[in-house]
């Protein structure tokens, strides 16, 4: 049997908001599993919520670059938000996103890229600006979409500067009718991306894995009622049409438009440009989302740095 400790319990109470013996119990049921205690809190009714946002661990900015063809992010990771406002490190990631359009989504690629009009490499760079400011840097992850005959929609949330935020969003959309008014609505459909965060354009697209695990934690909160196992099915397949719609971007309400659903919109955009539109791939970006930050006591950092510890 697994040895459940404390640390374990707390990070299972952070990630759920359930009580301390509620995360030892489940721990306990699960073998010490941390997924398969969420899951289990979860069907139980007792976790606030399936993913917790928490307490983010990085600062630093989304970076995009590129054009209505072709476009790219990167993440670029600092320890505080002091850096992320300094013009010098900005200026940093907005030549790393130019440089994600060759990397195309690689980001050991990336690194190897040539910085700017340097001979140094993207890494390089880093590792420089690192001991120039005095704090550790990370780049953490990139994107990259193309369109055909159609066009790549872009968005930055919260800009600091042009190209640099705290999301970003490119959406692939393919149509061969008119270019202009399709840029409008791209720019609409990365606005609802960047907005309600789905998780794939389509149910097929889902990770087949996510859908069974919901499937799994939905079948065990029907269970609770008692009711026959073919009215549980139901009930099961009835909550996770509900998730789909929470999770899949053509089954979600658009946000510019709560009445129709994503699809919906795309028929009726398909109408404007004379022609039939297709959502062929996303990214969103969300600086530092799934980074835990480590707790610190501040007041016994400044008393070691007093004391020359």
């Amino acid at each position: 049997m697994a040895t459940i400790t404390a640390s374990m319990v707390k990070e299972l109470r952070d990630k759920t908001g359930a009580g301390m013996m509620d995360c030892k119990s489940a721990l306990n049921e699960t073998g010490g599993d941390m997924e398969a205690a969420v899951d289990w809190l979860r069907a139980k009714g007792l976790a606030k919520a399936a993913k917790k946002a928490g307490r983010v661990a990085a600062e630093g900015l989304i970076g995009l670059s590129g054009d209505d063809k072709a476009a790219a992010l990167v993440e670029v990771n600092s320890e505080t938000d002091f850096v992320a406002r300094n013009t010098t490190f900005q200026q940093m990631v907005r030549e790393i996103a130019a440089a994600a359009l060759k990397a195309k989504g690689d980001v050991e690629k990336l690194g190897a890229e040539t910085y700017g009009n340097t001979k140094s490499t993207v890494a390089d760079t880093l590792k420089e600006m690192i001991g120039s400011i005095g704090e550790n840097m990370t780049l953490r992850r990139t994107a990259y979409l193309a369109a055909g005959k159609g066009v790549v929609a872009t968005y930055i949330h919260n800009q600091v500067s042009p190209g640099l935020g705290k999301i970003g969003v490119i959406v692939a959309i393919e149509s061969t009718g008119d270019q202009e008014i399709l840029k409008t609505f791209g720019k609409q459909v990365a606005m609802h991306v960047a907005a309600a965060n789905p998780q794939a354009v389509d149910t097929a697209d889902l990770d087949k894995d996510l859908i069974e695990r919901e499937r799994a934690v939905l079948t065990e909160q029907a269970k609770e009622s008692g009711k026959p196992a073919q009215v549980i099915e139901k009930m099961v397949e009835g909550r996770l049409r509900k998730f789909y719609e929470e999770v899949v971007l053509l089954q979600q309400p658009f946000v510019h438009d709560p009445e129709l659903t994503v699809a919906k919109a795309l028929e009726a955009a398909a109408k404007d440009v004379g022609a039939p539109i297709k959502i062929t791939g996303f990214y969103r970006f969300a600086l530092g989302e799934g980074i835990e930050k480590g707790e610190s006591d501040f007041a016994a950092e400044v008393a070691a740095a007093a004391s020359g510890s």
